[in-house]
């Protein structure tokens, strides 16, 4: 029997709009548009258009659309200059750059104000964008801000093969902020969860149906149910809502029973947090510095295409006041090194690198040259050994700093292992610490700035910011005075040698353990610690990644030099 020729059509239109696309598809993806507007990102858009020209999807099934209007900077200028490039590797442009409505809305405050005119000027173009989509029987729609990076090239392809209704790659920001929600309330705003820090810490991961999604969104136009969607309050049955794009986006979706998704599955991108009306461009690109550094330690780099040099710029490399700012770094080590020094040239540290003595490197005679007497009654409290030669690497490694301290008499400096994380912000939050020390005349002779808290013992504040350190372990990041450093030397610890982040909290009289603290009677040293802290490790232990040159090595015994072989040699 021969199917009527209309509904054989409606059939075949029917099935095509759950057509799902496998890795088998590569000579066929689906065409996208990725729509955008900018509006005074000068900052941003250099690393956002960057990243897009590194997306892997075939551009030539892709077409653009991009709106630009009431900017106060070069955004439109950025755009040209990207178009003129990149833009015939695309399949079709449509743009609409108005240069002559330049400054705020009237009603607008600042340019970090959202207003009701705004609101609605971008509810217009959003829609604009979603018709023009469909319009051009585009099977996919990605709606991006101009203020995300996505840096994970492969984005478009994976979210694309999913095969979901509507679907967001998630975004990292420089603290809780991300482009998902987990919860929304009745009258539509944001509701805390317990689900939510586990999808944004990927200790859940995969895709996950959530009620908000936003600034990076892939609509598929291929389903029926995306005919329903819009981002105009006024088209929404019942809609008692506020006025606001997303929010009247994501309702229009839960209301027609389209599942919103957000995926972690990869580290995909980044996203920078929207300003507060107190706040100014300068405080975006603060964080925009904030969102690079974490991208060096993801190794999913903010990547910049060098026709946007002039357009972006380094801060000044300097010690913050300091008198030096230390490194310690292994020569076997040049990937750290390197991460280093890329975090240092955003934040604008200037460093002294120190080789790290090398516990590999350390023999019998090396150790007598140093004049290294191990504290004979040391064993490691949580394993039961004796010291490594790897932490007597690290603890001669610190005692150089401190002489050269002394020697060149530095007055205070900095002091930096080559694995630490640096916390958002952190030269505006160390600076805050100092000018703490200076209003209140706070005495220290060593202040951790990174560190491992290890008993729950109390801890005074000394200022908002500062506390006096109890028993702690690491020595990753700390301050250290003139006069620290010479109540370290002048204890003679060579002599009676355990590892320096035990040594450290003897000093200022807070260790545990009386029977290694009598081997050194003046224990007058000004311990404190920031908090909370500004810097942690980039890996802890039994993390992927995770390497410990003081624990992995070889042991020795503490009465006599000859070696005992670590199962952990080689490594």
């Amino acid at each position: 029997m021969r199917l009527p020729g209309l509904f054989l059509f409606l059939l075949l239109l029917l099935s095509s709009s759950y057509l799902v696309v496998t890795e088998d598809d590569v000579d066929r993806w689906p065409t996208i548009l990725i729509a955008m507007l900018a509006r005074n990102k000068e900052h941003t858009l250099p690393y956002t258009l960057s990243l897009l020209s590194n997306l892997d999807y075939p551009k030539d099934r892709i077409s653009l659309w991009i709106k630009s209007d009431h900017n106060n900077d070069r955004t439109i200028e950025v755009l040209k200059l990207w178009l003129n490039k990149e833009g015939n590797n695309y399949h079709n442009i449509q743009t609409e750059m108005d240069e002559t409505s330049l400054g705020n809305f009237a009603d607008e405050e600042s340019l970090a104000h959202w207003s009701k005119s705004r609101f609605e000027h971008v509810i217009s173009l959003r829609e604009m964008a979603l018709n023009h989509a469909r319009n051009v029987w585009a099977d996919f729609l990605f709606m991006i801000d101009a203020d995300i990076f996505i840096t994970q090239s492969s984005t478009l392809k994976d979210l694309v093969l999913k095969n979901l209704n509507i679907v967001a790659p998630m975004l990292k920001s420089d603290g809780l902020y991300s482009n998902f929600w987990c919860g929304m309330t009745e009258n539509y705003y944001y509701k805390r969860t317990d689900e939510y820090k586990d999808i944004l810490d990927r200790k859940d991961i995969g895709c996950f149906k959530v009620p908000m999604i936003h600034s990076a969104v892939l609509i598929n136009l291929r389903r029926r149910t995306a005919d329903e969607l819009t981002y105009n309050p006024s088209k929404i049955n019942s809609y008692d809502g506020p006025i606001d794009d997303i929010i009247a986006f994501a309702v229009s979706a839960n209301k027609s029973n389209v599942a919103l998704n957000i995926c972690n599955d990869k580290i995909y991108g980044y996203i920078m947090v929207p300003l507060d009306k107190k706040d100014s461009l300068e405080t975006d690109r603060v964080q925009l510095t904030n969102l690079k550094v974490e991208s060096i330690y993801d190794e999913s780099l903010l990547t910049l295409d060098r026709m946007f040099d002039r357009y972006t710029s380094l801060p000044t490399m300097d010690k913050m006041g300091f008198d030096e700012v230390y490194m310690i770094n292994l020569l076997r080590r040049p990937d750290r090194k390197q991460k280093m020094y890329m975090c240092f040239e955003q934040i604008g540290l200037d460093v002294k690198l120190i080789e790290a003595v090398d516990g590999k490197s350390l023999d019998d005679a090396a150790l007598e040259t140093w004049g290294v007497k191990l504290m004979s009654n040391y064993l490691d409290p949580y394993h039961s050994r004796p010291m490594t030669l790897g932490e007597i690497g690290c603890f001669l490694s610190h005692y150089v700093i401190w002489k050269d301290v002394v020697d060149a008499n530095h007055a205070e400096v900095m002091v930096l292992e080559d694995d630490i994380r640096f916390e958002p912000y952190f030269r505006l939050k160390l600076q805050r610490v100092r000018e703490q020390i200076q209003h209140n005349n706070i005495e220290w002779d060593l202040i951790y700035i990174g560190r491992k808290r290890l008993q729950d013992e109390d801890e005074p504040n000394v200022s908002p910011s500062l506390v006096k350190a109890g028993y702690s372990y690491w020595t990753l990041a700390y301050l250290l005075s003139n006069r620290g450093a010479r109540k370290l030397l002048d204890a003679e610890p060579l002599s009676n040698l355990l590892p320096v982040d035990e040594y450290l909290p003897i000093m200022f009289d807070r260790h545990p353990e009386s029977s290694w603290s009598e081997h050194f009677p003046h224990r007058d040293l000004i311990g404190l610690s920031v908090s909370p802290l500004l810097v942690y490790p980039t890996h802890y232990t039994g993390e992927d990644g995770y390497i410990s040159d003081t624990e992995d090595s070889v042991q020795v015994s503490p009465t006599s030099f000859p070696i005992v072989l670590n199962e952990k040699e080689d490594l």
